[in-house]
């Protein structure tokens, strides 16, 4: 009953979104535009690797392809979902509109983070989904190859949406967060790139302390079927663990906030 409630808001939530974002249609173009132009330059700057022969190890050209193309989901779910719903948590704390979100009959942490959806995420979404069927195609891969990526590619979206709402809910004591979710952004610019791309002591940053490897180079392997079950589960793991937190987190912030109306 509870499971329908919350997806009836969703569609709600969602419809009145989209509805009010397509008032705008060029800024879908505008959009389309900016993430093709985006999308060229990091092709261009693999490419500035292979162009000699060279390749990461392990990795041919190919196979590189399918982690960009997973970035590039991530990037496009990030924009679909996290930013317009995330970054507003910092103007409800500003303002004392967040007094309204807590006094709702929900979850306060799935009004903040399904509140909206923007369209101009969709263009890297499909952009995404092009390079990797492109690199599975040059590659001989079977259709049943890309399902072996949606659990690893699920647990990677979690531990994205985690992070990012545990950094918005740092705006209860820091107003301006802004460049710290920019540095949260320019650190998970590394999943561009297979982990095998970086020196060892990177390697274990991006797994271990900021885990770019459990977003984008683990789905690609479990594309290319070559993900070991150990490090899925940990995927599985890491996801779980960061959504409790997150959700722990919220609530001890909330300890802190001081209502605008008190």
């Amino acid at each position: 009953m509870v499971v329908q409630q919350y997806w009836r808001l969703l569609k709600l939530f969602w419809g009145a979104a989209i509805a009010a974002e397509m008032e705008y249609r060029l800024n879908f173009a505008i959009a389309a535009i900016t993430s093709l132009g985006n999308l060229s330059g990091s092709i261009f700057g693999l490419f500035l690797f292979y162009r000699t022969g060279y390749t990461f190890a392990g990795w041919r050209w190919e196979e590189a392809l399918t982690v960009l193309g997973t970035f590039t989901l991530l990037q496009g779910f990030s924009t679909t979902c996290l930013v317009p719903n995330l970054n507003r948590i910092v103007t409800q704390v500003q303002q004392g509109t967040l007094d309204f979100v807590l006094l709702k009959p929900i979850s306060s942490q799935f009004w903040l983070s399904t509140r909206t959806i923007s369209l101009w995420g969709l263009p890297d979404l499909v952009f995404g989904m092009m390079i990797i069927a492109y690199a599975g195609n040059k590659l001989g891969l079977a259709a049943t190859a890309y399902l072996h990526s949606l659990l690893p590619l699920l647990f990677g979206t979690i531990s994205l949406y985690s992070l990012w709402f545990m950094l918005g809910a740092t705006s209860i004591w820091f107003v301006k967060i802004y460049n710290v979710t920019e540095v949260l952004r320019g650190l998970l610019e590394a999943g561009r790139y297979p982990m095998a791309a970086y020196p060892a002591t990177y390697r274990f940053f991006f797994t271990f302390v900021v885990p770019v490897a459990f977003l984008t180079t683990i789905p690609a392997e479990a594309i290319l079927g070559r993900v070991e079950v150990i490090s899925v589960v940990a995927a599985g793991v890491l996801a779980a663990g960061l959504l409790a937190i997150s959700m722990a987190f919220w609530r001890f912030a909330l300890r802190f906030y001081t209502s605008a109306s008190s």
